[in-house]
């Protein structure tokens, strides 16, 4: 019964990833196209690089989807584990997109400085000035409905696409700014933006890689979170101490293999009961876990007669 709410629930999170790449799509889409136009019509290199950021935005959340969808995929005879960590390569690619967008627009910012050092630089439009302004609410807007999804959900890959809307964000900070202060007489701030948002992308590209590379390479949950779990072990009935406890993320999911000590004088029927009860109790009270493996020692002898009254 278990499984099947658990498989449900995955079933759940897929749908509601699709739901907010659908509409993220849509949105960034349109965005793009009035950005392009407004930085084109408005002569704002940094609004055209902020276009362009945007224009990114609707290709990685493709691979969102595709990342997700995969990762969705039940286990089979080549993949027992299942495909979780596909979302760890839709969030590394996602990042690989990120900063070789922030360096083209970095070097286009760069070439612009070097070559005419702002002089005779035409002065960016009314027009580039509220693109800036309407895509800073938007992208903002875009950031918490995704990561309120990717939170629900636990999705890695998500997340890493909420946190491109808020690069893209931060671009269109950095595009105000420029624009502002070139039609305030300092044409040179329009490609200096340029710069600027090239960093805020690529701080955003390394957390990005940072957090999928954790989740690829096995990484432990936090003390705090290993703590709850031992003591959702020990509050189980027959359950005398914990022995080890080992976590790794797996994608978004959490594998735990956690020894446990029993009384030595059980029968295997009843050794089973409290592993399964331990089982059941982790897998229900942390959402993450995907599986839980425990083993059962029996307790020292020693430990036995300080744990059992008939013995003192």
């Amino acid at each position: 019964m278990e499984r099947i709410k658990k498989r449900k629930k995955e079933r759940d999170s897929r749908g509601i990833a699709m739901h907010v790449s659908l509409i993220t799509i849509v949105i960034n889409l349109l965005l793009s196209i009035f950005k392009l136009a407004a930085g084109i019509l408005a002569h704002s290199g940094a609004m055209i690089s902020d276009a362009v950021h945007s224009a990114s935005d609707v290709l990685s959340t493709v691979i969102v989807m595709v990342g997700v969808n995969i990762a969705g995929r039940r286990s089979d005879k080549e993949h027992p584990y299942g495909h979780d960590r596909m979302e760890c390569v839709a969030a590394i690619i996602l990042s690989a997109m990120l900063m070789a967008t922030g360096i083209v627009i970095g070097i286009s910012g760069v070439q612009k400085i070097v070559a005419g050092n702002g002089e005779g630089a035409v002065v960016p439009g009314l027009l580039a000035l509220f693109a800036a302004v309407l895509s800073i609410v938007v992208k903002e807007w875009m950031y918490w409905y995704t990561k309120a999804a990717a939170k629900k959900i636990h999705s890695g890959a998500v997340m890493a696409d909420a946190w491109h809307h808020r690069s893209d964000a931060l671009s269109s900070v950095g595009a105000m700014i420029g624009i502002a202060g070139a039609r305030l007489g300092y044409p040179i701030l329009d490609p200096v933006a340029s710069v600027v948002i090239c960093i805020f992308i690529g701080k955003a590209a390394v957390d990005v890689f940072r957090d999928a590379l954790d989740k690829m390479v096995d990484k432990a949950c936090d003390d705090e979170t290993v703590q709850k779990m031992m003591d959702s072990a020990m509050a189980v009935m027959g359950v005398k101490q914990i022995d080890d406890i080992k976590t790794r993320m797996f994608g978004a999911k959490v594998y735990v293999d956690i020894e446990i000590a029993a009384k030595g004088n059980l029968v295997l029927v009843e050794s089973h009961e409290i592993a399964e009860n331990v089982h059941l109790s982790i897998e229900k009270n942390f959402p993450d876990v995907k599986h839980c493996m425990v083993h059962v020692n029996p307790l020292p002898e020693t430990e036995n007669k300080k744990n059992d009254p008939e013995c003192l």
